[in-house]
């Protein structure tokens, strides 16, 4: 059967949550996160072809090198010869997973078009620790340095709001910032009946990672003071390593709203409103 062309979505991924609860003897921290994913993200293309190569197109192409890309990395992985193109919307290092999105949807893509296994989970691990929970795509909670994945129960509906101030912070800083490395693990994960429960036990938990990004890039915590004052908003929180910001809200009209009024105010900010898949 003759490959075909395939296009993959490659959403945003968020961490709702994101305790730090250790370090291994060889540097990688232990994490334990609540991860979801936006109807907002990147697109990746591919199609058979004679060798491997990228071309990145988008609003935010200019901020990568296709030479190693990660998206390149994967595809090595499966020893294809594809061209692939990176439809770059998402903003460049910015707590969000974009890398690691755009590296699981190539594997997928891939996999598809030429009929072959996606590779094995060490090797998928070996990319980033988001990749195994960017390859799956769906609400989890994230444990050890990625490799442990459970699912969640069902998810209400609900919508988010994202910002970034347009300030990249390298991950590697914000960890080495943080003053301590064995947090507690998140609550129990109860069934939640509304964006209203969820965003009440989110409030409980929280990101280890926050403080120290804000000490290195202030703006963020003018981001999410900017998220918490949106009428609609249940719980504002920065996402990964950030410096990206997600605003919870239980309709998209209210998402919708917060993210004109956002624009408005900071014409300089990248905002999108999505709902959670």
């Amino acid at each position: 059967m003759k490959a075909l062309a395939l296009r993959e979505f490659a959403p945003a991924k968020i961490n709702l949550a994101l305790h730090v609860t250790g370090q291994r003897p060889d540097g990688y921290h232990l994490l334990d996160s609540l991860v979801v994913f936006a109807g907002v993200g990147d697109w990746v293309s591919v199609e058979p072809a004679e060798a491997l190569s990228l071309t990145v197109t988008g609003p935010f192409a200019a901020g990568l090198a296709a030479e190693d890309n990660l998206v390149l990395r994967a595809a090595r992985l499966l020893g294809l010869q594809a061209a692939i193109t990176l439809d770059k919307h998402l903003p460049i290092a910015s707590g969000i997973g974009g890398g690691s999105a755009d590296a699981a949807a190539a594997l997928r893509a891939l996999s598809a078009m030429a009929g072959v296994a996606l590779p094995d989970a060490a090797a998928v691990l070996a990319l980033g620790a988001d990749v195994p929970v960017c390859l799956e795509g769906v609400p989890l909670r994230m444990q050890g340095v990625g490799e442990v994945l459970t699912p969640l129960p069902a998810l209400p509906e609900c919508y988010v709001v994202l910002v970034n101030p347009g300030v990249a912070v390298a991950t590697p800083a914000v960890f080495k910032a943080l003053p301590r490395k064995d947090n507690p693990a998140m609550a129990m994960m109860p069934v939640w009946r509304s964006a209203g429960e969820l965003a009440a036990w989110l409030a409980e938990q929280r990101n280890d990672l926050e403080a120290p990004a804000i000490e290195l890039a202030p703006v963020i915590a003018e981001v999410k003071a900017a998220l918490a004052v949106r009428p609609g908003c249940l719980l504002a929180r920065m996402s990964g390593s950030g410096a990206t910001c997600y605003g919870l809200f239980s309709s998209e009209e209210l998402a919708k709203a917060a993210a004109g009024a956002l624009r408005e105010d900071a014409p300089a900010w990248w905002v999108a409103a999505a709902a959670v898949l």
